[in-house]
């Protein structure tokens, strides 16, 4: 019986699987996470914020990765498709599918002792809560008989989860208690989040109805998605001039000076964008670099009401 012969899965392939172009999703909510820490007083150590945000990136690498061999494994990514090497590393590397679902477990595995270790040190199970519905969220994001991201919640879990759930998570880390306050200054990064979901779904609307995916664009049709996706982008900017003002004072509106310098271009391109497969590439690299500059922003203006205090 011939054995089809797979190239070996190297520490730079297992990189790419990781993803990191997408990084700024996990690691903007758990910087902000930490920065919100250090605003309102909360203790949080140096070694605590570097394992927070390792255990971020190291789960959102273990979705990304899962995500491929899925996707290999059901045949829903073509070379025809519109995609980047970066996007369809299984498709293009010819590695062993095998390798990359051990990798993807890998990655969660690490995130999962990180995680333990951090609870270690404080004396609340909180922590635990909050990383065991990560875990199960990454697990059932692509794995199951249904996957999550074969369902119309997708935006709705990976916003929440990752840009609800991680600054949530830094906060029990540095209080040991439910901030449910957190979640709400965290609008931003849930909108944002679900949008970069919003743009992939939505592009790939003709590959999703032939892989027998139920997501929400499939379901409403791209018109209707685009009018939602529109929607959301000004719920996200208008969250982004109103929430650091209500957290920090006059200062926040600085969040809406620097917002409107560096990331009004990317979301007025998108508000205009067809969310098509055509421009897939140039409409997810916007959507991503909106992310670092309105969300970024959001963070500067935080560190800069940390100083004035400081300075007061």
């Amino acid at each position: 019986m011939h054995m089809q012969k797979y190239n070996r899965l190297t520490i730079k392939l297992g990189f790419r699987l990781a993803a990191p172009h997408t990084w700024a999703a996990s690691v903007i909510p758990a910087i902000f996470g930490c920065v919100y820490c250090l605003f309102k007083g909360y203790s949080l150590n140096i070694c605590q914020i570097i394992a927070l945000i390792l255990a971020s990136i190291l789960m959102q690498s273990s979705v990304n990765t899962l995500n491929d061999y899925i996707d290999y494994k059901k045949g829903t990514d073509k070379i025809s498709d519109t995609l980047e090497r970066s996007d369809a590393v299984l498709l293009y590397e010819n590695i062993n599918p095998k390798d990359a679902l051990a990798l993807g477990l890998g990655y969660l595995a690490i995130a999962t002792i990180i995680g333990f270790v951090l609870i270690l040190t404080i004396k609340s199970l909180i922590p635990l809560y909050i990383g065991l519905i990560g875990a199960l969220a990454v697990v059932f994001y692509s794995g199951g008989k249904t996957p999550i991201s074969y369902l119309p919640i997708g935006e709705f879990v990976s916003g929440f989860v990752m840009g609800g759930l991680i600054p949530m998570g830094c906060v029990a880390v540095a209080t040991g208690e439910w901030n449910l306050w957190v979640l709400l200054f965290s609008i931003p990064m849930i909108i944002s989040i679900g949008l970069i979901l919003m743009t992939n779904n939505t592009c790939d609307i003709e590959k999703d109805i032939e892989a027998n995916r139920k997501t929400l664009s499939v379901i409403i049709g791209r018109e209707k998605a685009r009018k939602i996706y529109k929607l959301h982008i000004k719920i996200w900017i208008v969250s982004l001039w109103v929430l650091p003002i209500f957290l920090i004072g006059k200062v926040g509106i600085l969040c809406a000076v620097l917002t409107h310098f560096t990331a009004r271009p990317a979301m007025l391109w998108m508000m205009d964008s067809p969310l098509d497969q055509e421009n897939r590439i140039k409409q997810m690299k916007t959507v991503l670099k909106a992310n670092v500059m309105a969300n970024g922003s959001y963070i500067i203006t935080i560190i800069a009401g940390i100083i004035i205090n400081a300075i007061k």
